[in-house]
C-alpha cells in the first residue's frame, strides 16, 4: 500500500500551514484516500492514497511551492486498519518516515522508500522540470489539468492559441503529464507485487 509522510519546511520561521493543508488535501483527494489525512507530530501530516496516481499527484502538489518535505513509501501495513491514519502501523509507515527524513536533505524535497525506489530519480526529473516553470506556465498548467482544452485556457488567460501553445512548450506541460501517467502506472505495478503481504493481521 501507499503512505505519504510530509513535514513542513522551516516551520519555526514560517506560519503553521499543517491544519490548512490537512483540510485542503482531504477536500481535494478525500475520495481517493484509504484513510484521510491526519496531523501527527508537530507540523507533520500523514495519509494513505489509494493508488500510485493519487500518491504522485499529492506529492507533486505538496512539493510545488517548497513548503513541504515529502516522503513516500510502498509496502506492508497492518490490518485491520484503524479509523485514523496516525494510529496505523506497518513497514510502509516506517519507510515513509525514513523517506521524509531523507527528503529534508534532497534538493527536490522528495524521497521514495520501499519497493520501487528505482523510480525516485525519475520522479526527481519531473520535480526539477516543475521547479523551472514560470508563473505564466503554471497559469496554463492549472487550467489544463483542471479540464480545459488549450484553446479554452487561452481564452481564459486572454492570450492567443499560438501564445498558449508556445507557453505550453516552454513549460514542458505535455511531457510532464505523459511522464506522470507512466510513473503512476509503474508505481501501481510495484504496489501490486506487495499486495499479498499488505494483509498482515494483528495477532490476537
Amino acid at each position: 500500500m501507499f503512505v505519504i509522510t510530509a513535514d513542513q519546511v522551516d516551520s519555526r520561521h514560517r506560519d503553521d500551514i499543517a491544519a490548512a493543508t490537512v483540510s485542503e488535501v482531504n477536500d481535494r483527494w478525500g475520495s481517493r484516500l484509504v484513510l484521510s489525512v491526519d496531523r501527527t507530530a508537530g507540523d507533520e501530516i500523514q495519509l494513505m492514497p489509494v493508488d500510485g496516481s493519487t500518491m504522485l499527484e499529492i506529492a507533486l502538489h505538496l512539493t510545488r511551492d517548497g513548503a513541504w518535505s515529502v516522503g513516500c513509501a510502498i509496502g506492508d501495513v497492518v490490518f485491520p486498519l484503524p479509523h485514523n491514519t496516525r494510529e496505523a502501523t506497518g513497514q510502509a509507515f516506517v519507510d515513509a518516515r525514513d523517506a521524509v527524513e531523507a527528503a529534508k536533505k534532497r534538493d527536490t524535497r522528495f524521497a521514495l522508500r520501499g519497493p520501487g525506489t528505482d523510480l525516485e530519480p525519475l520522479i526527481d526529473l519531473v520535480l526539477l522540470l516543475r521547479a523551472r516553470r514560470s508563473a505564466e506556465g503554471w497559469e496554463l498548467y492549472d487550467r489544463l489539468v483542471g479540464g480545459m482544452t488549450q484553446s479554452e485556457a487561452a481564452t481564459a488567460l486572454g492570450i492567443t492559441p499560438q501564445a498558449a501553445s508556445k507557453r505550453a512548450r516552454a513549460a514542458s506541460i505535455r511531457p510532464e503529464l505523459a511522464a506522470t501517467t507512466a510513473l503512476a502506472a509503474l508505481l501501481d505495478a510495484v504496489e501490486s507485487t506487495t499486495l499479498a503481504d499488505d494483509t498482515t493481521e494483528v495477532a490476537e
